[in-house]
């Protein structure tokens, strides 16, 4: 997930750095905007080494892009913490006059504020009716700690604690508490000991998908079979080579199981143990493999199973394939695509149970992200 982080001017300003550093850890990309003030607190270097960003503070920086907007537009979800009572204000006013302001109202993504001040700040008539203005308006408030505040002062206003403050920003998540098993890429049959039949899967679609659950709460598990392409985090992960392999990766119990791996659909009888001259010719001879999605559903019925059916075909008849393989199969649901998705970031799939079927499209984190709201869902 895409957080942007922003941090205003208050002592708990340093509470940040945990807050960054448990949320990438978690595998989310965190943007970090903090204001003027609070890098009086916490300095540019700490930030920009923990997020992996550089960090912005000047409305008019970078104007041609919009930075503001973009900013706003690419979050996924804002967290403001620690907010203090003047951001507060300004925020329920609608008030942008710096940069992580501006990027909160062009924004389309849920808010959460988590208020640090001394307690008669927290408490003041004027406090409270800002709150409540942003919670009418659907902003998360989360409710500050009782403890030690700056100087003597104690009582409700301390900036929680890095673990609360995430488990509150995540506790919505539709897959939290799941166990979540994606297998990804293409598997590879040997030839002989150089050579194999494989496909064209660059994994993508599955990596995404797993981003996707990672972000909806799941525990995730992702299979990888030969995959090139950069790992997301937060992530357990079991890289794979043949049909073989992959099966016995997926010998597990989970909550939802995932099949975007394009499977070889054949293995050679008696591959070569050596390397294959050109000069000796080639004859091979084939057998299929397993149908692991299939085998799998037929071992765990009470998961939930979606296999992806590729097939060069209109939407209508799209459909109807991925119901016969609904049915042959035995599983939850089946998603479609076309071979115009295979290398693309854009995709165009049907999400097909036996009772409805959704298009989905856009780029594939996008329908990754669609498809694992679907999942979420459904009831086995």
């Amino acid at each position: 997930m895409r957080i942007l982080l922003g941090i205003t001017g208050g002592i708990a300003a340093y509470k940040a750095a945990g807050l960054i550093r448990g949320l990438s850890e978690l595998g989310h990309e965190v943007t970090v905007v903090p204001t003027e003030n609070a890098l009086k607190f916490i300095g540019k270097p700490t930030l920009e080494s923990l997020s992996g960003h550089s960090i912005e503070t000047d409305m008019y920086q970078d104007v041609a892009q919009v930075r503001h907007v973009e900013l706003g537009q690419q979050a996924d979800l804002i967290l403001i913490a620690p907010a203090t009572a003047s951001f507060i204000a300004r925020f329920a006013a609608g008030i942008a006059d710096d940069l992580m302001l501006n990027a909160i109202l062009a924004s389309k993504a849920p808010v959460i504020v988590c208020p640090a001040m001394h307690t008669e700040m927290w408490q003041n008539e004027a406090t409270q009716a800002n709150v409540a203005t942003l919670e009418a308006r659907g902003v998360k408030v989360m409710q500050p700690a009782t403890g030690r505040l700056t100087g003597d002062d104690s009582g409700p206003g301390r900036l929680p604690e890095t673990e609360d403050i995430i488990a509150f920003t995540l506790q919505d998540q539709a897959l939290k508490g799941k166990r979540v098993i994606v297998t990804a890429g293409g598997t590879r049959e040997p030839i002989d000991a150089v050579r194999f039949i494989g496909n064209s899967s660059s994994g993508r679609m599955g990596i995404e998908l797993a981003k996707a659950a990672r972000d909806a709460g799941a525990s995730v598990h992702l299979i990888a079979a030969n995959i090139d392409l950069p790992l997301p985090k937060g992530i357990e992960v079991t890289r794979v080579g043949s049909v073989d392999e992959l099966e016995l990766a997926m010998d597990r119990d989970c909550d939802v199981m995932i099949m975007a791996a394009a499977v070889s659909d054949f293995r050679v009888e008696n591959p070569h143990l050596g390397k294959l001259k050109r000069s000796e010719g080639l004859n091979l001879e084939l057998t299929p493999t397993k149908d692991l999605i299939a085998n799998y559903a037929a071992l765990h019925p009470k998961t939930i199973q979606i296999a992806f059916a590729l097939a060069e075909e209109t939407d209508e008849r799209l459909i109807e394939i991925a119901r016969g393989k609904l049915s042959d199969k035995s599983i939850t649901a089946v998603v479609g695509n076309s071979f115009e998705a295979l290398g693309n970031h854009e995709t165009v799939v049907q999400f097909v149970t036996k009772d409805d079927a959704v298009e989905l499209r856009g780029t594939k984190a996008q329908v990754s992200a669609s498809i694992i709201d679907l999942v979420a869902g459904l009831n086995k």
